[in-house]
């Protein structure tokens, strides 16, 4: 056989090879068959649906599926991602909803990430987490939906650019991504306490943590979904901080009950929680249980200490950007947070935080810190922390030049050791139409 011909033949196989495999990858997939359930989900029972009306609330289910002054559940969140957007579906019992839905079906959306009619869901409906939920827990969140009132309010088609709106790219992602599979969390230092396992489950399952604090790559994935060591929000522009490093988010050196703090008032030491996670203490954390909440700060703060490696001498910003930055500090900054940084305390809990040693300063990453700086916001408004104080926005009041010029002062000074903000990071972090 001439050289020629093989060379053909070797060609062919290979084209062969690419067709079938994208066949496979554009074959409509039958629904997953589903395992009859241990016991049979009594739909109007009270204890059932308000157990899931409480799973609903441990995963803050309403920030998907609620459109702000929406019929609750409706759907038609936009969440948008770097793929384009998603919307968030309609969890009523309507036909539009889960009307025709059975108890298998939302299971394998959780379990399988299917939908009923085999159509392979978006990774934006984070399946890598609910796929460990129990199959009671499951069956109870199915009774409190199909409890609610069926609401017909239109939800928006999913707006994904090409290839990602295929089913074939979903089917790809979850080959790399995604393993069906119930959730065994290893001993926590060498303990199996109920507690340790309850915070385990919490944190991976309903609670879905890792759905931000997971670093990705530019197909929207990681090899380890469950990781918490930290990574961007995409399109929000603000970062998930490692719960792994002391540095950034992790509580491995705090007491469990300044934890709890943390997630039921929002506030704790010299610490307030702000940007996306204030959304989660304000609609979810606030109103788990006691005993779920010490799993939870339990299991927190027993994770392995991972620290981020960052440079040990951070550069130093010019003597004419920090002159700059200490007058736009004094202006603007130093009535709130103190003249060296020290924040401000009302009947002994703060109120204005520190700056010095504050954490969301010092982080390798400045995003969080520029994004509360340019847009402002508040602490979330709980029992325990009821007249939050605000954080005025600077977004259209200061410059690229002169954001830059008072955050990268406030990252040098009084302790704080983190590299200086250039007017170029400012405008990135400031993201479209220089918002």
């Amino acid at each position: 056989m001439s050289a020629r011909r093989k060379l053909a033949q070797g060609v062919g196989l290979l084209v062969l090879a690419g067709a079938g495999v994208l066949a496979w990858l554009a074959w409509p997939a039958k629904p997953i068959a589903i395992d009859p359930a241990p016991t049979a989900v009594q739909l109007n029972d009270p204890h059932t649906i308000e157990r899931g009306r409480y799973l609903s609330v441990l995963g803050n289910c309403q920030a998907c599926h609620t459109t702000r002054g929406g019929e609750p559940f409706a759907g038609g969140v936009g969440i948008v991602t770097p793929f384009g957007t998603v919307y968030g579906s309609n969890l009523t019992p309507s036909a539009g909803g889960l009307g025709a839905w059975s108890a298998d079906d939302f299971w394998r959306a959780l379990h399988h990430g299917q939908g009923r009619d085999g159509r392979w869901l978006n990774p934006a409906f984070p399946y890598n987490n609910t796929t460990h939920l129990s199959r009671e827990d499951s069956d109870a969140l199915y009774a409190f939906f199909r409890s609610l009132p069926p609401s017909d309010t239109p939800v928006p088609a999913h707006d994904m650019r090409w290839p990602y709106s295929t089913q074939f790219a979903l089917k790809a992602w979850r080959t790399l991504y995604f393993t069906a599979e119930a959730y065994s969390p290893p001993p926590a230092n060498g303990s199996s306490s109920p507690e340790l396992l309850r915070g385990a489950y919490l944190v991976n399952g309903p609670g879905h943590c890792s759905a931000c604090h997971v670093p990705r790559d530019a197909l929207g994935g990681q090899s380890d979904l469950l990781g918490l060591s930290g990574g961007l929000i995409p399109m929000q522009r603000w970062y998930a901080p490692s719960l792994l490093d002391p540095s950034e988010a992790g509580v491995q050196d705090w007491s469990v009950d300044e934890i709890v703090a943390l997630f039921k008032d929002g506030r704790t030491r010299d610490a307030l929680v702000s940007g996306p996670m204030a959304e989660v203490v304000q609609h979810s954390t606030q109103h788990w249980t006691p005993e779920d909440l010490r799993a939870m700060a339990s299991y927190l703060k027993q994770l392995p200490v991972h620290t981020t490696s960052r440079r040990t001498e951070p550069a130093a910003a010019d003597s004419r950007t920090l002159s700059a930055g200490a007058k736009q500090y004094e202006q603007n900054c130093a009535q709130c947070h103190g003249l060296s940084g020290e924040g401000v305390k009302s009947n002994g809990a703060v109120a204005y935080p520190a700056l010095a040693g504050n954490r969301t300063v010092t982080m390798a990453s400045p995003a969080n810190l520029a994004q509360i700086v340019l847009n402002g916001g508040f602490s979330p408004t709980t029992a325990g922390h009821p007249r939050p104080y605000g954080m005025p926005p600077f977004v259209l009041q200061l410059s690229d030049n002169e954001l830059a010029e008072v955050l990268s002062y406030v990252r040098t000074q009084w302790g704080n050791q983190a590299s200086p903000v250039s007017a170029l990071d400012v405008q990135q972090m400031r993201g479209p139409l220089g918002r």
